[in-house]
């Protein structure tokens, strides 16, 4: 385990070319034995999914252990920033205490997405278990932290932290207490690509409805039914440009996102005397979908996570199989202005949020309308997943639902011991690797 591998090599030679978080992130699309013209491995579009997992370590008591580097000097045999298994590769994040998971080459099959995820899952809580009696936890924030129990990663390719710490106020939870699910897809060619922008941007809003998991930070309910988004928002106030209003703006092509986007925030960030490491960097947008050009795919980060991978998985299905419907179809985009005011009402109110969309009155009538499309044009693999799908937008949310659950069992017992005992049956399904609390 200690040995040099093929990811810690890549690293280290991009390193001097101060290509610092690109190579983080960027490998997952780029083996294959396709590719264009150029010599750059691309898929046809939406022919695979490319995850990207955030979990929580904790103790017992879901107390959050800020050790992610301990675990993998233990497990590796030196710090580094990612440990490359056979399927899989996990590593840091920005917090201590936050892990991430992600595949080695993203999945045909949401079956194959499954089973190898999984595989990761129980391959570090196995470890975790017996070298530091802790476990992972999922969810879209950890519900107890307060900022001063966790830190940020102080390692090998710190300094990017460094450089968004001189512009950004690190220490707020939308940057040390939020965990999301991150959902790559591919695209073949422009085209292609910016109708899957602008028809992943007028989804948006309606996703976060069926995803939200984080009802509860620092051992109290949030004002929202998606707090982690709502922090997600905030976090880089400072420079607005660089989350415009988590919905991405329209586009009609790649040039045009460069320079009002890209070019947008980066000039922001230039005034304000960011470090030249995250100036013209297409993953500095925060926006809840981004074009991932290294990739030739385009990364969804509006999701909060779940509590286990087959939820993941469900979320996936639900929005491969809803696209391949839509790109189908004539296009029938909402304004701007309209998303975002659904978003920050769906946010706030959930799946019963009162929306402006000619499918629904209420983020749960659109979402059925997605879940529809999604189902008249998912694989049988695909299918056998909707169904988690379709009893979230029935019967809640996890945020929803979560909250429900605490609610009650605080009436027989104090709100911190509720909250304790309800997120250690997440933490169990994860490891099982069964949605929770389905109704």
């Amino acid at each position: 385990m200690a040995q040099h591998s093929y990811l810690d090599k890549e690293i280290e030679y991009k390193q001097k070319e101060r290509s610092v978080v690109q190579i983080d992130r960027s490998f997952i699309f780029n083996r294959g034995n396709s590719f264009n013209r150029s010599g750059v491995f691309t898929y046809r579009t939406l022919e695979v999914l490319g995850p990207e997992h955030e979990f929580s370590i904790v103790n017992d008591a879901l107390k959050a252990l800020p050790i992610v580097d301990k675990v993998i000097k233990d497990f590796h045999g030196r710090v580094v920033n990612f440990v490359e298994q056979p399927k899989f590769t996990f590593g840091k994040e920005l917090q201590l205490h936050v892990m991430e998971f992600k595949p080695n080459a993203p999945f045909k099959s949401p079956v194959e997405f499954e089973e190898t995820m999984q595989e990761a899952v129980l391959t570090i809580q196995d470890f975790l278990q017996r070298r530091f009696h802790a476990h992972l936890l999922g969810t879209g924030m950890h519900p107890l932290l307060k900022l001063d129990e966790t830190g940020i990663w102080p390692h090998r390719h710190r300094q990017i932290y460094e450089a968004y710490s001189k512009i950004f106020n690190l220490r707020r939870h939308g940057w040390l207490n939020i965990q999301s699910f991150h959902l790559n897809l591919p695209y073949s060619n422009e085209k292609s690509a910016i109708l899957l922008n602008n028809t992943l941007a007028n989804m948006c809003p309606y996703l976060s409805a069926i995803s939200a998991s984080s009802p509860i930070y620092e051992g109290k309910f949030g004002e929202r039914v998606d707090n982690r988004l709502y922090f997600y928002m905030q976090n880089q106030k400072e420079i607005p440009s660089v989350t415009g209003d988590v919905i991405p703006e329209y586009t009609s092509s790649f040039s045009e996102y460069k320079t009002n986007i890209i070019g947008k925030y980066s000039h922001d960030l230039s005034k304000a005397g960011a470090d030249k490491l995250i100036l013209n960097k297409e993953w500095v947008n925060s926006r809840g979908v981004i074009f991932r050009f290294d990739r030739r795919a385009i990364e969804i980060r509006i999701m909060d996570e779940q509590e286990c991978i087959k939820s993941d998985v469900a979320l996936s299905c639900l929005i491969r199989a809803a696209l391949r419907g839509l790109l189908n179809r004539e296009p029938e985009f909402l304004p701007h202005t309209v998303l975002v005011q659904d978003l920050n009402t769906i946010m706030m109110n959930g799946l019963n949020a009162c929306v402006h969309h000619p499918h629904g009155e209420t983020a749960r009538q659109v979402c059925k309308y997605y879940y529809d499309i999604a189902l008249a044009n998912a694989s049988a693999d695909e299918k056998k997943y909707l169904s988690i799908i379709q009893k979230r937008i029935e019967c809640g949310n996890l945020s929803e639902i979560l909250r429900e659950k605490v609610e009650k069992k605080s009436q027989r017992t104090d709100l911190r011991e509720a909250i304790i005992d309800t997120y250690s049956k997440l933490a169990e399904s994860l490891t099982r690797n069964q949605p929770c609390f389905q109704r």
